[in-house]
């Protein structure tokens, strides 16, 4: 009976937790880590479209495969 109501509590505690955590985590990550280094990305260069399109192509593959 004892080992019980720890489990129970533990159980919801830890799903209570568990999402609080994520974001308490990417919070907690980004002042600790270096500030993210700005990055200027030349969107009329050419690979740089090829880029865009490469990407979208493999989405638009990925939502025909999720339907």
């Amino acid at each position: 009976i004892s080992s019980d109501p720890p489990n129970s509590t533990q159980g919801p505690d830890t799903d209570k937790k568990a999402p609080q955590e994520k974001p308490v985590d990417k919070a907690g990550k980004n002042p600790t880590q270096e500030p993210e280094e700005e990055i200027d990305i030349d969107l009329d260069a050419p690979e740089t479209e090829k880029a865009a399109l490469a990407i979208q192509s493999q989405f638009r593959r990925f939502q025909k495969k999720k339907k």
